[in-house]
């Protein structure tokens, strides 16, 4: 019989290095080491960051506008941000060192990786993704990260009465979304009505999602609690 291949493993991102500014480069030089952690060793929360406080991940933060606000807003939780793209990672690093917060670390690596890898079972109080890659072609859907193996890494990693919370400006991917987490009975749906929440006043607005906003777009907001 012919040797069994092992199966590719279906990303849900492209690394596109795009521009990087003067800026971002001078801040992936001089303070990788101060935020960024290695994949190569499971995640120490105390030793990471000198405490035990609640810890929270945000997928794919893009330019990391939202996280920067949201951990200066919230000094007594910490940010997990997992990013592929390095200029956004440089970008996210400059608002760290000028706002001096002291309470986000950052992972440039694949986050089902980090997720599996790296952060420990029943650990995480939230677990952000907002505006990711919808892959809005149909034979791209399988490359969502939001699939039913993502949904079974988030109960595993969440603690009991931590959330999920994501964010899309694309109707049918939230529909989608929307079935496979509403699918696992260790969820539940934040929203009385059993569908999308309102933007809770935490979530910073973004300037891509203010633009969408003024031209008419629609956003769906989903929030799930694990039992």
């Amino acid at each position: 019989m012919p040797e069994q291949l092992p199966t590719r493993k279906i990303r849900s991102f492209i690394r596109r290095q795009g521009r990087i500014t003067q800026g971002q480069e001078f801040a992936l030089e001089h303070h990788w080491d101060k935020y960024c952690l290695t994949p190569d060793n499971p995640l120490d929360t105390i030793q990471v960051f000198g405490r035990l406080a609640p810890l929270c991940v945000e997928i794919g933060f893009g330019n990391g506008d939202c996280l920067a606000q949201l951990a200066a807003a919230n000094p007594d939780k910490d940010y997990l941000g997992i990013e592929v793209h390095r200029p956004g990672v440089g970008h996210l690093l400059m608002r760290l060192e000028e706002q001096g917060l002291h309470n986000v670390r950052v992972y440039c690596h694949d986050a089902i990786e980090i997720l599996t890898n790296n952060v420990a079972d029943n650990s995480l109080a939230a677990v952000h993704l907002f505006f990711p890659d919808p892959w809005h072609k149909r034979k791209h859907h399988k490359r969502r990260i939001v699939q039913s193996s993502f949904v079974e890494l988030l109960a595993l990693k969440l603690q009991s009465g931590g959330y999920f919370h994501a964010a899309t400006d694309w109707e049918h991917y939230a529909k989608a979304m929307l079935e496979v987490l509403s699918a696992d009975n260790r969820l539940t749906n934040a929203s009385l009505t059993d569908t999308y929440c309102e933007r809770p006043a935490y979530r910073p607005l973004t300037k891509f999602e203010q633009r969408g906003l003024r031209l008419g777009h629609g956003v769906w907001d989903l929030i799930f609690i694990k039992n």
